[in-house]
């Protein structure tokens, strides 16, 4: 039963029962978790998805609704809810352990960085735990998901909204940036430098800053350099006027 309360015991009081859950290196409880609360999500999803629209737009960029019959179509939509569903529960159960198992890897570069060692077991748990907060956002997507009529893909984003970006009056670009500033992400930041922590030795204060910049600008990179490199393109930037041109 310790292996199943201790690891949870995270969310509640990070300070504390971070570094015994890592001591003990609790991670299978974590990840099965994770799996289990992102699958939901997924699924909640493909259960209340639209697909519709989002179907019949791309039969038309493709040139292929002029051709199909109405039985094609729906035939097409029903194909697309299904291949959400399949989506949704391959993310939880394969990409998401896949992802904290390179983010684990990922904390071991750090401490081999920073001159720091560790177990890998610890640095496994360290992950794993971080990413509760991920799966406490999925549980509560696929809840709101499952309390909706139908969602579009325009809505999902918002569904849950945790971070900066649902405030009024934002920019398109600054929409982007602030989806960053996340309520759910920054928390996982906070547990991955509690674990570092405890992990190898590091101060925790040292620590939670390392992770906080380290996320800063993995955020300038993802959000804000990516994002405006594809925008410009091969030709130059993109929408810099109408067909006239700006002024």
């Amino acid at each position: 039963m310790s292996s199943i309360v201790q690891p949870t015991r995270v969310l509640l009081d990070p300070l504390d029962a971070t570094g015994a859950a890592i001591e003990a290196r609790r991670w299978v409880w974590p990840l099965l978790l994770l799996a289990v609360c992102v699958s939901a999500s997924g699924t909640a999803f493909s259960l209340r998805w639209d697909a519709g629209p989002a179907v019949v737009q791309q039969m038309q960029m493709t040139g292929q609704l002029g051709r199909a019959t109405e039985t094609e179509i729906t035939e097409e939509i029903q194909t697309a809810s299904r291949k959400a569903l399949v989506a949704g529960i391959a993310k939880g159960v394969f990409v998401m352990p896949l992802l904290t198992l390179v983010l684990a890897a990922a904390l071991w570069v750090v401490a081999w960085l920073v001159d720091r060692s560790a177990p890998f077991g610890q640095l496994m748990s360290a992950a794993a735990l971080a990413m509760l907060p991920i799966a406490l956002y999925h549980l509560i997507f696929a809840l709101c998901a499952l309390a909706q009529h139908s969602l579009s893909e325009t809505g999902v984003m918002d569904l849950v909204p945790s971070s900066l970006a649902a405030l009024n009056g934002l920019s398109p670009k600054m929409v982007k940036v602030l989806r960053g500033v996340d309520f759910f992400n920054l928390w996982s930041v906070a547990l991955l430098g509690l674990g570092f922590s405890s992990a190898t030795g590091m101060s925790k204060g040292r620590s939670v800053l390392l992770f906080v910049v380290l996320y800063i600008l993995f955020v300038g990179v993802f959000f804000i350099g990516l994002p405006a490199m594809m925008a410009e393109g091969p030709g130059g930037p993109r929408g810099a006027g109408g067909p006239g041109g700006g002024r």
